[in-house]
């Protein structure tokens, strides 16, 4: 089973989303918080595997909680939930440790499957924020000089890869983009992460927005 913590201020909300995530055969909601310092305690007082954080929480908001999980509960994945308008906040938790973003209008199957997929390690990144994100990214010369640098060694087939894993693909939509096979598109992520320095999925992506990579679909 997936156990899932489910973090926000708004009873309601919590809810809303418990009651699709139930419908799930392999998901358990185990926990509950109303606000981001409620939900580290619970990750690291029991084995959570995907927690759902809302970005605006009051005290501790979501992305201090992300920081939180990632050093004190780091293999428990966090899945930040947010409004559309809110991508500064979103490439903030993304960087404290996040393995990815929700819109909270996102539909019950998507819902689930998004908490399938980063229980899997996968990143999970609405596709209206990743585009927002990088036709409103204002990048200094530097960062994007620091990123390219980076990307220095990666070959061609791997730029593709990383390219389309910044906007959110999983292994298997990759695949079928560039006509791989799966264990080929694992294979080329492992070498990007070694050869970027890159901890994980996600910090990758984040490192494709900042070499410019998605300006050039």
């Amino acid at each position: 089973m997936i156990r899932v913590l489910i973090a926000d201020d708004e009873a309601l909300m919590r809810a809303g989303i418990r009651l699709i995530l139930e419908n799930a055969e392999d998901i358990a909601v185990v926990a509950e918080a109303g606000d981001g310092r409620e939900a580290a305690a619970a990750c690291r007082a029991q084995d959570i595997d995907v927690a759902l954080l809302d970005i605006q929480m009051p005290d501790t908001d979501g992305i201090a909680a992300a920081e939180d999980i990632a050093r004190l509960s780091p293999h428990t994945r966090v899945v930040m939930l947010t409004a559309f308008g809110e991508e500064a906040g979103v490439t903030r938790a993304l960087r404290a440790g996040a393995s990815g973003f929700l819109l909270k209008d996102t539909g019950p199957a998507e819902l689930i499957r998004a908490v399938q997929l980063a229980a899997q390690g996968e990143p999970v990144l609405a596709p209206r924020i990743t585009r927002r994100m990088m036709e409103g990214q204002v990048r200094s010369g530097r960062e994007t000089e620091a990123a390219l640098r980076r990307i220095e060694e990666l070959t061609p087939t791997e730029r593709d890869v990383l390219r389309l894993l910044g906007t959110g693909l999983s292994n298997a939509e990759i695949a079928d983009r560039l006509y791989l096979s799966t264990g080929t598109v694992k294979a080329h992520i492992s070498r990007i992460l070694t050869r970027t320095g890159c901890a994980n999925r996600v910090q990758a992506a984040v490192l494709a927005h900042d070499a410019g990579l998605l300006a050039d679909r």
